[in-house]
């Protein structure tokens, strides 16, 4: 009984890690003309910083979001002309 109590709070871990990494998601955005980083999606993003909002790219973590953002000048730095 012991053993399959264990194998059945293995098996919810890693069904719960596994959506939980699916549902992240990073989004660079330029928006009233500087770079940031959110997890919040586009339609949330233009609601929150108005239509002066667009993505530049999207990732599934915050360290690729960052990296991204850094070579663009960094968060906060002004975006690049499109």
């Amino acid at each position: 009984m012991k053993k399959l109590t264990c194998m059945m709070a293995v098996l919810l871990m890693c069904v719960l890690s596994a959506s939980l990494s699916f549902a992240s998601k990073y989004y660079v955005y330029c928006a009233n003309g500087k770079v940031e980083v959110d997890m919040r999606n586009p339609q949330q993003m233009k609601s929150a910083r108005g239509s002066n909002t667009y993505m530049m790219s999207e990732f599934n973590n915050k360290i690729d979001a960052d990296k991204f953002a850094k070579q663009l000048g960094g968060v906060g730095a002004s975006c690049p002309k499109r």
